[in-house]
């Protein structure tokens, strides 16, 4: 989708989004921005910034070509610990470049978050980054894996033990395409549909998975139960053509940002978007009881981390 209609994609809807003037990645913010912000998040809604940009700098340019993504997985991953970079395909200096670029974006989504959400500021762990160069109309999985259907994020070998997942997110595509997202319904009310249906881990395996080293570190109960919410969701047919949705359109230049462990989302289209991952404890909230381990928690009647 080319940006026609510049109205219509900054229309955005007051109860899924808050949208925020920034044009610049660090603070000072003022402090009814960094208010709305925290509570948005909390509540399970999306901090948009139409006006914050990601300069790709012009030596870049030719990093937005989707044949640089290798075929092992849909996106080009980046530590910013070890500063390694993943299924890329491209020489060395190509990688170099991509690695450069995509370290700039995670170190400014930190400074964001640091200057926005003081108060999670300490408590922040940075995670991995990704560029998603590939167009994601057209891209076939398999229902488990494919992302054009509403689901919550839950890592199969990163166990998150509790703690949130907040994302932050950039369109960068030069060509004007818009990245369409879809939200669907509040936790809460996803979680109670589903998580009756899902059954208790077979005693030990969440030992066995880490001793096989299936994942990086022992799943808890909350792993366990945010990973069958991600897979019966996608998993249900009658759900995703039935669910409640809205379209939400990110134009090129935009940056936004959610819990995405708490926000129903769907990717539908678009491509060259920058994504940077930061986890936060449940108890650095500033209501903890809107986190999704609570709501389980609540659910199972019983602690799940």
């Amino acid at each position: 989708m080319i940006v026609a209609d510049v109205a219509r994609v900054l229309n955005y809807d007051a109860d899924l989004v808050e949208v925020l003037p920034a044009e610049h990645w660090r603070g000072p913010f003022p402090a009814d921005w960094r208010d709305r912000a925290l509570a948005a998040l909390e509540a399970g809604r999306i901090v948009v910034f139409p006006h914050l940009r990601f300069l790709v700098e012009a030596g870049e340019m030719v990093l937005l070509d989707q044949s640089l993504a290798g075929r092992a997985r849909k996106n080009i991953g980046f530590d910013p610990a070890s500063r390694q970079l993943s299924n890329a395909a491209s020489d060395q200096a190509g990688a170099a470049a991509l690695a450069g670029m995509i370290e700039r974006f995670s170190d400014q989504a930190l400074g964001l978050l640091h200057d926005l959400l003081p108060s999670y500021a300490a408590h922040l762990d940075r995670g991995r980054a990704s560029f998603r160069p590939n167009e994601i109309v057209g891209r076939a999985y398999s229902p488990r894996h494919d992302d054009k259907r509403l689901h919550v994020d839950a890592f199969p070998s990163r166990p998150v033990r509790g703690r949130r997942i907040l994302r932050v997110f950039a369109n960068i595509a030069a060509d004007g395409a818009v990245r369409r997202w879809q939200v669907g319904e509040p936790f809460p009310s996803f979680a109670q549909k589903f998580m009756p249906r899902l059954k208790p881990p077979i005693p030990g395996s969440l030992w066995l998975l880490k001793l096989l080293k299936v994942t990086k570190d022992r799943r808890s109960l909350y792993d366990h139960y945010m990973l069958g919410l991600h897979d019966r969701g996608k998993l249900d047919d009658d759900y995703q053509a039935q669910a409640p949705r809205t379209d939400l359109y990110f134009k090129p230049g935009t940056t936004w940002l959610c819990f995405t462990d708490q926000v129903l989302h769907a990717a539908l289209a678009g491509h060259s978007a920058l994504e940077q991952t930061f986890y936060l404890p449940v108890e650095a909230m500033a209501n903890p009881a809107a986190s999704p381990l609570r709501v389980l928690e609540n659910i199972a009647q019983r602690a799940l981390a």
